[in-house]
């Protein structure tokens, strides 16, 4: 979850992490069962290795046939728009929503446009659905191809822009989506070894992932990812944890905190725990936003401090039950 603003007391609820996937329309069976493989692979680590409740995580697809059970509905312009008004009538203000999109996209003229059922939804359309989410923050995916120019139409304050483009000339079919799954799925996104993957980290793996599968096959690379945090409306290949792109993705994490599940999550012990869990991880993320500027005696001193105050209170996290992540 997203781990920035003000903490919370013990007394509030702990935020959560809703998750949208949508696949859009396939053009062939081989592109069919590629997006339905990736769209099952993030749905299963985000039930089994992030906790994750199945109440908050919404796949819609092409057509449900591939798995019913999985599947919520149809990837339709109308089925999207109802699942962003579900999730905007659940999630609570300072909730994370990360919302994946994987398939084909095109663009024409100033429209860039996600391949879906019917009538295609433009950059302005997810532009409308996203103003629901107004009190939350949001990592926004677009793995298709042609999506760069999402960036400058849904950039904004809150929230993680993610193209698989750097513009909507780039239009071959992308690798983006494999190795933006994989970095939570498989190990080695992990740099800063805290145990989570935050955009910032998936973004880095995957955008080095396509560079070395391309020149492993002596291609020449039609993809070029960009990040926007910052709402400026202009991406970055390159962003950071100190920006003027990714501070806002290097704190945007998947997982509840600790991996909490809902039934421990209940216990005031507990919630009184993440409260303080959350809120040394966030103090954690914020030194580390200022070494090299603070002297270096004193970051040190003050990084092994929150390490070992971090490290006793997920202690005292696992002794209730709560699974690692």
């Amino acid at each position: 979850m997203f781990l920035g603003g003000a903490p919370r007391s013990s007394a509030q609820a702990v935020p959560k992490t809703h998750l949208l996937i949508v696949t859009g329309a396939s053009g062939e069976p081989r592109f069919a069962q590629q997006f339905h493989a990736l769209a099952m692979s993030m749905v299963a680590v985000a039930t089994t290795r992030f906790d994750i409740p199945d109440s908050q995580i919404i796949y819609l697809a092409e057509q449900t046939t591939p798995d019913p059970k999985a599947i919520g509905g149809r990837s339709t312009r109308e089925g999207v728009s109802q699942a962003f008004d579900r999730i905007a009538s659940r999630a609570s203000a300072g909730d994370a929503v990360f919302i994946m999109l994987l398939g084909h996209g095109s663009s024409e003229g100033d429209v860039s446009r996600f391949n879906v059922p019917g009538a295609d939804m433009t950059d302005a359309d997810f532009k409308a659905q996203l103003a629901k989410l107004s009190n939350q923050v949001v990592a926004f995916v677009n793995a298709a191809s042609a999506s760069g120019d999402f960036v400058k139409t849904l950039s904004g304050k809150n929230r993680v822009i993610v193209t698989a483009t750097k513009s909507g000339f780039e239009r071959n079919e992308t690798l983006f989506a494999g190795h933006f799954v994989g970095a939570y799925a498989r190990e080695g996104a992990d740099t800063d070894k805290d145990g989570r993957v935050s955009v910032l980290e998936a973004f880095v793996y995957a955008r080095r992932e396509v560079q070395r599968e391309y020149e492993g096959t002596n291609r020449l690379q039609t993809e070029h990812a960009m990040l926007d945090d910052d709402g400026d409306g202009a991406g970055r290949a390159d962003p950071g944890a100190r920006g003027p792109d990714g501070v806002v993705a290097n704190r945007f994490f998947l997982q509840p905190t600790a991996g909490v599940s809902a039934t421990v999550a209940s216990d005031p012990r507990a919630a009184e725990l993440l409260a303080t869990q959350s809120r040394l991880q966030a103090q954690l993320d914020t030194l580390r936003l200022a070494k090299g500027v603070m002297p270096e005696e004193e970051y040190d001193r003050k990084l092994e401090d929150l390490l070992i105050k971090i490290a006793e209170n997920a202690s005292a996290i696992r002794a209730l039950g709560v699974r690692k992540p």
